[in-house]
């Protein structure tokens, strides 16, 4: 497990990362890796609770849909956050199936709530959450024949979430494309830049092999303030 702790936004925040443990099931690898997360959260006089993102790796689809199911039961409650999921084999080192990065914050008052805002009408990832100041959107991707009709569709809707939260593109401190293998990034890049003309100071690009359904080709998640 690697671990990081770093000062961001005016906060404390604690990130975890990891592959599971190899064994029988996605399912269970992916119950015991939160079950270390928590443990380590623990050590910092922080919990699950403290989640504010949350990215699952599969190594194959079913390892995807079992890991998925089971943060979905871990991560309920106080402990509902943003989320995404992604199928990259590359990403493995070990015989894992399921490998998760964690982000949890230490809020700078004791009286601040997470709260969390749906879809409507509900669906698997929150829509986004607050959290002393800081907005934090589930990743948003959609099923459409190119990049360019997907983007159209997607960014729309992280600009609702935003308005709808209390900010805006011009709050955004960072944004985390992940991009499907067969898409080039400068493609994707001059796409962006054509339809959000706001400075983003943090945008960081990865490749991945599958979404949680076929046919994605781009998913995006993003963190702003109010």
């Amino acid at each position: 497990m690697e671990k990081r702790i770093f000062s961001w936004l005016g906060k404390e925040f604690v990130e975890l990362g990891g592959e599971a443990r190899p064994a029988a099931t996605a399912t269970e690898e992916a119950q015991e890796l939160f079950q270390r997360f928590d443990q380590e959260l623990r050590g910092h006089e922080l919990s699950l609770a403290n989640t504010v993102r949350s990215r699952l790796w599969g190594r194959d689809r079913e390892s995807r849909d079992q890991g998925s199911n089971q943060r979905v039961k871990v991560l309920s409650g106080k402990a509902r956050s943003a989320s995404s999921s992604y199928i990259s084999p590359i990403r493995f080192d070990s015989n894992a199936k399921v490998a998760i990065d964690l982000l949890a914050m230490r809020p700078s008052r004791s009286d601040a709530e997470k709260v969390l805002k749906e879809y409507d009408p509900p669906i698997v990832p929150l829509r986004y959450l607050t959290y002393d100041s800081v907005v934090v959107l589930s990743g948003v991707t959609t099923v459409l024949a190119t990049l360019d009709e997907q983007l159209d569709n997607i960014l729309p809707r992280i600009e609702d979430s935003l308005r709808n939260a209390g900010s805006s593109w011009d709050r955004v401190v960072k944004i985390s494309f992940f991009l499907h293998r067969s898409q080039k990034l400068e493609t994707l890049k001059e796409l962006f830049s054509a339809r959000v003309a706001a400075k983003i100071p943090a945008m960081e690009y990865s490749f991945v092999d599958g979404y949680s359904s076929a046919g994605k080709l781009c998913e995006v998640e993003v963190t702003a303030t109010l």
